[in-house]
């Protein structure tokens, strides 16, 4: 598993092998102190979208993997 605040592959706990809440409490980060930077992040408004959504982008949703630039999706094979 790699932590998303570092960056740093870990393994994560595995299901009947480690001790309850061993590791668990840090998922998905390698430690507490990265589950506390992303958490200042998120206090700080570093994630945050750069404009407000349209009705129309909402109406949409998500863009699909396939999409071209002109917003018309690809023919499935």
């Amino acid at each position: 598993m790699i932590c998303p605040t570092c960056k740093r592959t870990f393994e994560p706990p595995s299901p009947g092998k480690d001790p309850p809440g061993s590791r668990a409490p840090t998922a998905p980060f390698c430690s507490a102190r990265c589950r506390s930077a992303d958490l200042g992040n998120w206090l700080a408004g570093a994630y945050r979208l750069s404009a407000p959504a349209s009705d129309e982008d909402l109406d949409q949703g998500p863009p699909a993997a396939n999409d071209d630039d002109d917003g018309t999706p690809s023919p499935v094979n």
